[in-house]
C-alpha cells in the first residue's frame, strides 16, 4: 500500500532506506508541518502572570512617584498578555472531538524516544523538542544570567554570554541524551561562554589615574572597572542559597554587592570561575572539577588561591557575604538622601556622607576619595545660585545589587521633565554613606523605570 504524505496527499516515493516509515513526501511538507503544529497553550502566558505577579508584589504605594513608575513598567506586560489573549482566541478555535484527536505526526515522530540506561536503570530522552528545550533554558536562565554577572561584572555582557550560552547549549541539545543532571550541563557550557569571552577581552581593573585640573582628594585611587554596571535585584533567582561549609562563608554564596564584584573581578579567570562555582553556586569540589574540565586537584587549588585573593581584597575581612535586604537604618538613610537632593540641600547631603567616602563613576574617568572633595565637586551642579547649576533631581529608589540604590531623574533649567540621569548605588557603613557608584542611565528599563517622570 502506498503511503500518503499527511501534509498534501501526495503519494510518497520510497528511497528504499530502512528504518522509519516516512510521513512527508517533501522537506517542504515537512517544513510546513512544523510551521503548522499546534504550540502547547499558555505556557508563555503562565510565565507572564507569575512575572507580573511577582512584580504587583513588589510595588511601591509610597512615595507616589515610585508608584506612579512601578505600574507604568507593568505596562507593557499587560499589553502582551493582552496580545497572547487575543492570539489564543483567534488562533485556536475549540476543537471537536475528532480534531482533539488528530495530530500533524504520529507520537512516534515528534515525541522523544526513550532508551533504558543500562548503567542506572533510568529512562532518558534520545531527543530534545524544541519546547522542551525552551522550558530548560527558561527553568534556569535567572541562575545562569546571575552567574555571567558575577563572571564579567557587567550587565549587558551577561544578557549576551546567557543567549550565547543558550545557542551553544541548543547546537549541542543531541548530547542531552547522555546528560544525567541538566543544570550542570547547562552551568558547564556558560562557564565556557564567559571563558571565552575573557580570553578574547583581556581585562583587568586597574586603578583610577589623576585628572587634571581635579582635586580627587587624598585617599588610594580605587579599583577602576570601565566596564561594571548595576544588576536588578528582582532579575536574581528566586531559589534559596546552597548551604556551604565553614571554612566557606568569607566568599559566601549570594552577593553581587559592588565592593565583591569589584575585588573578584581582580582574579584571573579561571580562579574566578572555581570560586563563584565552588562558594557561589554551590557545585561541590568534584562538580566544580568537571565544569571547568580540569582535575580534581587543579579545581581545588584554583579555588583556594582566590579565597586567600578575596580575603586580602574585601574591605574590613568581611566575614557575613550573604545577601541581605537593606535595613530599616539603611531604608531611612536612603530616604534623607533622596530628600536632601531633592531639596538641594547641600549641607544636609554632606551629613549623610562619611568624611573617607570613595565616588566612582564607571565608564568615566572621575572619582573621589573624600568627602571634600566629591561635595567640592558636586556643589556648583546643585546649587540653583551658581551659573552650574544642573538643575532639580528627583529621585525613585530601586533594588540594585543587594544595596541600597537610587535612580536620579533631572530636570535640566529652562525644561519641565525628568529626564533619566543615574543610577546612584550606595555602600552603608555605621550609618553612613561609605560609597557611591554613580552608573549611567541606559539600564533604566533593565530596572523596570521610565526615561522620563
Amino acid at each position: 500500500m502506498t503511503e500518503k504524505c499527511q501534509v498534501c496527499g501526495e503519494p510518497i516515493v520510497a528511497g528504499g532506506r530502512s528504518g522509519r516509515t516516512a510521513v512527508y513526501c517533501s522537506q517542504a511538507c515537512r517544513q510546513r508541518a512544523y510551521r503548522e503544529r499546534r504550540q502547547p497553550a499558555g505556557v508563555p502566558a503562565r510565565e507572564l502572570v507569575t512575572e507580573i505577579a511577582d512584580r504587583v508584589r513588589r510595588l511601591r504605594l509610597d512615595p507616589a512617584p515610585a508608584f506612579h513608575a512601578d505600574v507604568e513598567s507593568l505596562s507593557p506586560r499587560f499589553a502582551q498578555l493582552r496580545r497572547l489573549a487575543r492570539q489564543a482566541r483567534e488562533e485556536t478555535p475549540e476543537p471537536s472531538p475528532a480534531a482533539a484527536a488528530e495530530n500533524v505526526t504520529p507520537d512516534g515522530v515528534t515525541n522523544p524516544v526513550t532508551r533504558p540506561d543500562p548503567t542506572h536503570g533510568v529512562t532518558r530522552p534520545v531527543a530534545l523538542t524544541e519546547e522542551a528545550f525552551a522550558a530548560l533554558t527558561e527553568e534556569h536562565r535567572r541562575e545562569l544570567r546571575a552567574h555571567c554577572y558575577r563572571l564579567l561584572g557587567s550587565y549587558d555582557e551577561a544578557e549576551d554570554l546567557t543567549q550565547e550560552a543558550f545557542l551553544r547549549a541548543w547546537r549541542a541539545r543531541e548530547t542531552l541524551a547522555a546528560v544525567d543532571n541538566p543544570r550542570a550541563w547547562l552551568y558547564r557550557i556558560t562557564t565556557n561562554a564567559c571563558l571565552d569571552f575573557l580570553r578574547r577581552n583581556n581585562r583587568r581593573p586597574t586603578v583610577y589615574e589623576p585628572v587634571p585640573g581635579m582635586d580627587s582628594g587624598d585617599g588610594p585611587p580605587p579599583p577602576r572597572l570601565p566596564w561594571l554596571q548595576p544588576f536588578p535585584d528582582d532579575q536574581l533567582p528566586e531559589t534559596p542559597a546552597p548551604q556551604h561549609e565553614p571554612d566557606e562563608q568569607a566568599v559566601a554564596s549570594e552577593t553581587l554587592e559592588l565592593v565583591f564584584l569589584t575585588a573578584i573581578q581582580q582574579l584571573p579567570p579561571r580562579q574566578r570561575a572555581a570560586v563563584i562555582l565552588r562558594d557561589v553556586a554551590g557545585w561541590s569540589a568534584q562538580e566544580t572539577a568537571d565544569l571547568l574540565g580540569s582535575s580534581l586537584a587543579s579545581a581545588n587549588s584554583a579555588v583556594q588561591r582566590g579565597r586567600s585573593a578575596l580575603r586580602e581584597a574585601l574591605p574590613g575581612r568581611r566575614e557575613d557575604w550573604s545577601a541581605a535586604e537593606p535595613s530599616a537604618a539603611d531604608l531611612a538613610l536612603l530616604q534623607s538622601y533622596m530628600e536632601a537632593a531633592a531639596r538641594c540641600d547641600i549641607d544636609a547631603m554632606t551629613e549623610l556622607v562619611r568624611e573617607d567616602a570613595v565616588l566612582t563613576m564607571p565608564p568615566n574617568p572621575f572619582w573621589f576619595t573624600t568627602r571634600d572633595a566629591l561635595f567640592a565637586f558636586v556643589r556648583p551642579n546643585l546649587d540653583p545660585a551658581s551659573p552650574m547649576f544642573a538643575g532639580y533631581w528627583r529621585h525613585l529608589p530601586v533594588h540594585a545589587n543587594g544595596q541600597p540604590a537610587v535612580a536620579g531623574y533631572l530636570q535640566r533649567p529652562g525644561t519641565s521633565v525628568f529626564r533619566a540621569q543615574l543610577i546612584d548605588v550606595l555602600r552603608v557603613e555605621e550609618g553612613r554613606i561609605a560609597q557611591i557608584t554613580t552608573f549611567e542611565p541606559h539600564l533604566f528599563p533593565a530596572f523596570g523605570l521610565p526615561m522620563t517622570l
